[in-house]
């Protein structure tokens, strides 16, 4: 089976290769701009899901739709008159700020959604069969698409296009515009600080104590509880993150939509690795990148099944994914 994938992947790479010559690099690397765009958005909500996995051995299914509702909070903040009120075409003076607060507030909201998420469904099951806490997080994103039509109907909610569309930069046929720097200009400080967050603190490294052995971290003082919460505060506040540039960028969000991407999410934490924060950021970005060359030198028609193709032969080589480790099961 690793003999037949490596063909496989030899074969993606020689299709690519083909298409590139066709098309010109100057089509490549503007293609390749929209697939780190959308591997950006991808890469925030698979840490979510790579952080829960990586304390609790928990796929939290329920993180697909969190990210839909900070889509659908900081969207309705952006161009409520309430709020920022923001029109296509807003000046840079009111859009920064505008920007930041509704990322601050969609965090914050995505956050406590999140922790309310584990005090209320999780926590209570801590030694249960690992079938129930699974069943409960489908039940919980059902529970969270319900409020979702309750509050915000079931139609698309439609975004201006409030970010700047003008090029970066156009070089020899390369450009690059402002709607997707954007994305990726607040993407990467929040991977980074992420980052610093579990490398460099005292809390980052209670929850690598906490995911590593529970108890022997209780038994060496550490809140095990608080850690997890915090730990699914940091998941939530990057969904919000994801999702207000979801709502900025593809300018719509629905009931439904978290679901959608949180699938596409969950298969790049996968694809790097499940558990591992490197690895997620990685498969979101290839994930991202790979699906949009589909669409460009195939067809929008198989671009998911290119996507799901390209994690299917990397499974087989390595099961633990890109950069995940391999570790015994638990029995």
């Amino acid at each position: 089976m690793p003999f037949l994938a490596a063909l496989l992947i030899l074969g993606l790479v020689f299709l690519l290769a083909k298409n590139i010559q066709h098309e010109g690099f100057s089509y490549f690397a503007t293609i390749s701009f929209i697939g780190l765009t959308n591997g950006s958005v991808y890469a925030l909500v698979a840490l979510g899901y790579t952080l829960v996995y990586g304390i609790l051995e928990l796929i939290n299914f329920a993180h697909g739709d969190v990210f839909m509702l900070g889509g659908m909070i900081s969207g309705t903040m952006i161009v409520s008159q309430n709020a920022f009120g923001l029109t296509v075409g807003a000046s840079t003076a009111s859009l920064v700020p505008a920007l930041l607060g509704s990322l601050a507030v969609a965090m914050l909201a995505c956050g406590l959604i999140n922790v309310s998420i584990e005090f209320v469904a999780y926590r209570p099951l801590p030694r249960a069969p690992r079938l129930a806490p699974l069943i409960t997080a489908i039940g919980m994103s059902f529970i969270l698409q319900d409020v979702a039509i309750g509050f915000f109907d079931v139609n698309y909610k439609a975004i201006p296009n409030v970010l700047p569309r003008g090029n970066v930069f156009s070089i020899h046929g390369i450009t690059y515009t402002w709607e997707k720097f954007i994305v990726v200009l607040v993407t990467f400080p929040v991977l980074f600080a992420l980052m610093w967050l579990v490398l460099r603190t005292k809390q980052g490294k209670a929850m690598r104590a906490t995911a590593q052995d529970r108890d022997a971290a209780a038994m060496m003082g550490i809140n095990v509880n608080r850690t997890i919460s915090f730990t699914f505060m940091i998941a939530g506040a990057l969904a919000g993150a994801a999702g207000l540039l979801y709502a900025l960028y593809f300018g719509q969000v629905r009931y439904d939509t978290g679901f959608q991407l949180g699938l596409i999410a969950f298969t790049a934490a996968v694809l790097g690795g499940i558990g591992n924060i490197p690895g997620a950021m990685l498969g979101g970005f290839l994930l991202g990148l790979t699906e949009t060359f589909a669409v460009g030198f195939i067809s929008s028609t198989y671009k998911d099944i290119v996507a799901f193709v390209v994690l299917v032969v990397v499974l087989l080589i390595r099961p633990q994914g890109l950069l995940g480790a391999r570790v015994p099961q638990k029995v």
